[in-house]
């Protein structure tokens, strides 16, 4: 019996179960172009309760989707603000953010959605803009050279560099700041070294030898230095002329005006002037070496044994005169020339005129290598200031 009542009412939900449409609560899927909304369907029997979809076969299945926003899509060129200015002077750019947006009509206002930019119409709205803030003052910068040689060849020395301030054109400036300047010196140290320091030091170093150059430990420099009188027990320093006698002599002329009053030529040496060669001074000395005494660091200009006097009397190193005229036209003549010896004359190194009518025209080289002169007077000369010694220093 309760099967068959199973059966019957199996049978009445067929016959009265029918779909049931309810209104549409999704969202279309597409806010413009043709989109697409659902609603809910249901399978549901006479008495209203939802049932399997099986017992609405007999039924035709109502649509559960339809079409929404057919309306054809807006999109426009959406822009943001400019930047300020990427440079705070000279040239630059502003900048702004572009996008493509979907057009959303509404009761009251717009609401925007991003898109691809190809959805956009048209070229898209430049994003950069140059800009320029005035021209920028020049800047500076320090630059630096290579370092030098060690001062030394031995023991501590001072390395050294130059170090400039210069714009950006490379001018030189004095605006770069001080504490960032680059340091212009250092210390720098050679390998330790055993030189001798004198002549008589090689001697008790190596026993008698023979006389000639030797490497000597000057103010931490090693000098080549020639050493005489090495079989004695009062050995002395030369310092070798490496530019010959033709750049080293000292000369006191022998000629003098009949007119002393007059300088012909204007000052012009010429020995077929109206003179008498009778000056008994007269002298021309040449060097080939020169005394050095290293205790007082200075050149005695009176000793003579690598001195040829080529005319007249001895004239010590440095020296020059004549008794030619008595107006200021000097016509005795000095050569000094220490190139190539790793000396040079100290920059405290003067001469004097003594004399009458004494004259004296000097020319020192910058780095303090060479010196001429030209000096005399009726009858005049100049000397060394030092008297018969000459101050020098390591170059």
């Amino acid at each position: 019996m309760g099967r068959i009542l199973g059966l019957f009412s199996t049978t009445l939900t067929l016959l009265f179960s029918l779909f049931v449409m309810f209104p549409l609560p999704f969202q279309c899927s597409k806010s413009c172009g043709s989109g697409h909304r659902r609603r809910a369907l249901l399978c549901m029997d006479q008495t209203g309760e939802e049932v399997h979809e099986m017992f609405c076969v007999d039924q035709r299945r109502p649509d559960d989707s339809e079409r929404c926003n057919t309306h054809v899509c807006e999109f426009i060129w959406i822009t943001g603000d400019w930047t300020e200015c990427s440079a705070s002077c000279g040239q630059g750019y502003n900048r702004r953010l572009v996008s493509c947006s979907e057009v959303h009509a509404g009761n009251d206002n717009y609401e925007y959605g991003h898109q691809s930019l190809s959805n956009c119409p048209g070229t898209p709205p430049e994003s950069y803009m140059p800009c320029s803030q005035g021209p920028c003052p020049p800047t500076q910068e320090w630059r630096v050279g290579v370092w030098g040689p060690c001062s030394v060849s031995c023991g501590d020395g001072v390395m050294e560099r130059t170090v400039q301030c210069v714009s950006t054109e490379g001018q030189g400036s004095d605006s770069c700041p001080s504490d960032t300047k680059p340091e212009a010196s250092k210390v720098c140290s050679s390998p330790a070294c055993h030189l001798p320091t004198s002549c008589s030091d090689v001697q008790s170093l190596s026993g008698v030898q023979p006389d000639g150059e030797q490497f000597l430990n000057i103010q931490g420099k090693a000098l080549k230095v020639y050493c005489a009188g090495m079989q004695t027990d009062r050995p002395r320093e030369y310092i070798t002329l490496t530019t010959g006698e033709g750049e080293n002599y000292s000369e006191v002329f022998g000629f003098r005006l009949i007119d002393p009053t007059q300088c012909p030529a204007n000052g012009t040496r010429r020995e077929d002037c109206e003179c008498r060669r009778d000056y008994t001074a007269a002298g021309l000395s040449t060097f080939t070496r020169v005394r050095l005494d290293l205790s007082k660091m200075h050149i005695i200009t009176i000793d003579w044994q690598f001195a040829f006097t080529r005319e007249g009397h001895r004239v010590p190193f440095a020296t020059a005169g004549d008794c030619y005229s008595a107006s200021r036209c000097p016509q005795g003549r000095f050569s000094i020339n220490l190139s190539g010896t790793g000396f040079q004359l100290a920059e405290e190194t003067k001469w004097i005129s003594q004399g009458n009518y004494a004259v004296a025209d000097i020319h020192k080289s910058q780095d303090g290598s060479r010196v001429t002169g030209m000096c005399g007077g009726y009858c005049g000369k100049c000397t060394p200031s030092s008297g018969s010694y000459l101050l020098i220093t390591v170059a």
